[in-house]
């Protein structure tokens, strides 16, 4: 379950730090009930955090694989 669990995590993390790398800004919108002006938000990721999460991404990868499988016994 661990093995499972950090291979999640570190796939996840990888693919939102290729996503962040990807994109410029994303631009966040509240439902259609809310004002228009109010609802609108930006979020632009740093410059490194592209490069952080997919290389912490790799290396939970890397540490899911060392992670040794059940034994039944």
């Amino acid at each position: 379950m661990w093995r499972s669990l950090f291979l999640a995590l570190g796939v996840s993390s990888a693919l939102l730090g290729a996503e962040a790398l990807a994109v410029e800004k994303a631009v966040l919108k509240n439902p259609e009930n809310a004002p228009a002006t109010a609802s609108v938000k930006e979020v632009n990721p740093p410059e490194w955090a592209p490069w952080s999460l997919m290389a912490g991404g790799a290396v939970v990868i890397l540490y899911s694989f060392t992670i040794p499988r059940r034994v039944n016994a």
